[in-house]
């Protein structure tokens, strides 16, 4: 369905946005957030997108114990903030013209 791949982009936005407005964030409490806004997303959808932008540095990753449990918490890089800066101006734009 093409709708999904649309809905990866923004969910990667959504992800950016909350890495940059907290002091980390972790694949569950994403998902969580996700659910909140309607959207399904799977640890086997969620973790590789949090991979892939590890990958490509726009977000840091280290393990942090929290009650006992070891979690990966991800927090935005110098250049996820600039990217997430490019991103707010073209969703600004482009939503404008398409909301109208």
């Amino acid at each position: 369905m093409y709708e999904r791949k649309i809905l990866l982009a923004f969910i990667r936005i959504h992800i950016l946005y909350h890495a940059a407005t907290e002091p980390g964030i972790y694949g569950v409490g994403m998902m969580q957030e996700l659910q909140r806004h309607g959207y399904t997303i799977s640890p086997g959808t969620l973790y590789p997108i949090l991979h892939d932008m590890t990958n490509h540095k726009l977000l840091s990753v280290k393990n942090k114990t929290v009650n006992g449990k070891v979690r990966k918490l991800y927090t935005i890089t110098k250049d996820g903030i600039e990217l997430l800066a490019q991103l707010r101006r073209y969703v600004i734009e482009l939503s404008q013209e398409v909301i109208g």
